[in-house]
């Protein structure tokens, strides 16, 4: 099976679950799911954010989906438990499709590793 193949029907799995799950089965979105990843990052799953705050947990889930592939590296966590990252390689100039495959792969891959999908 192609790699894409493999992408998209992952994709579509998890879709689906995170769908389920958090939005009574209307479908998220790209940016939805990254932000339940930086939710899920920094452990304060119980309690309302304000929007500079969303801000951040997308930003914390981008440094933690990219990660593996070279661009940040976790440097600590502040007095509040806030993951911080630093810049190891400036990302590629990517076309907006190929930021979306890219995401939607780092999306993926922190899923399995997390056992939330096969």
């Amino acid at each position: 099976m192609s790699r894409d193949i493999q992408l998209k029907e992952r994709w579509k799995v998890l879709v689906d679950k995170l769908s389920a799950q958090f939005a009574d089965n209307d479908p998220l979105e790209l940016d939805a799911i990254i932000y339940l990843v930086g939710v899920q990052e920094l452990g304060q799953i119980h309690r309302k954010y304000k929007k500079d705050e969303k801000l951040d947990l997308m930003h914390i889930a981008i440094c933690r989906l990219l990660e593996p592939y070279g661009y940040y590296e976790f440097e600590y966590f502040d007095e509040q438990g806030w993951p911080h990252y630093i810049i190891k390689e400036e990302l590629p100039t990517l076309k907006a499709g190929e930021q979306s495959v890219l995401m939607k792969e780092a999306i993926v891959s922190y899923f399995v590793e997390k056992e939330y999908i096969s």
